[in-house]
């Protein structure tokens, strides 16, 4: 069923407002996958923040025009996806990646992180690395620990002081 020059310039409209804000992107192919399997990974995509969507290859070419993801214009070729976040891009990828482990039909054809591209290869590394959430707790161990070693050092001083004074104090005691 063919398109309506109408319903086209809507579609492009549609991918230019959803693709252009998102700063993470992974360009898939599909190829095989069943309709439950499609429905299960979208889910999953929506659980960890992102989005899916199927994209018209012509149409999808027409909105990335002077978009970072123009970078990918060859690879829209065959049956495209594109899964994006503005959210936490190592949970889309980890989502992503474990998909496909269960689903061989998923073939990544590249992304964006941060606005900048990224080989399909590296879309494993990305969500092998820890989590945004934990990454901050990281830091914030960081930051904490010479503060926390610098107040138990201000403290071990009067500490050290009672325990030295007590111990006189028992000598005296002792003596007399």
């Amino acid at each position: 069923m063919a398109l309506s020059r109408a319903r086209k310039d809507e579609l492009v409209a549609g991918y230019e407002a959803l693709m252009a804000r998102a700063p993470h992107a992974f360009l898939m192919g599909y190829q095989g996958i069943t309709v439950p399997q499609v429905t299960e990974l979208r889910e999953k995509v929506r659980a960890s923040g992102g989005t899916y969507l199927v994209v018209k290859n012509t149409l999808a070419l027409r909105a990335i025009d002077g978009k970072a993801l123009a970078a990918f214009a060859e690879r829209f070729t065959g049956m495209t996806a594109v899964a994006f976040t503005e959210g936490d891009v190592v949970a889309l990828a980890r989502t992503l990646t474990q998909f496909a482990k269960d689903v061989p039909a998923i073939q990544f054809k590249g992304g964006l992180v941060e606005g900048r591209p990224i080989a399909a290869e590296q879309v494993k590394e990305i969500a092998s690395l820890p989590g945004r959430d934990e990454l901050i707790g990281k830091l914030v161990f960081l930051l904490q620990s010479p503060i926390v070693r610098l107040a138990r050092t201000l403290l071990a001083i009067p500490r050290d002081f009672v325990a030295v004074v007590d111990q006189i104090r028992k000598k005296k005691e002792e003596v007399a």
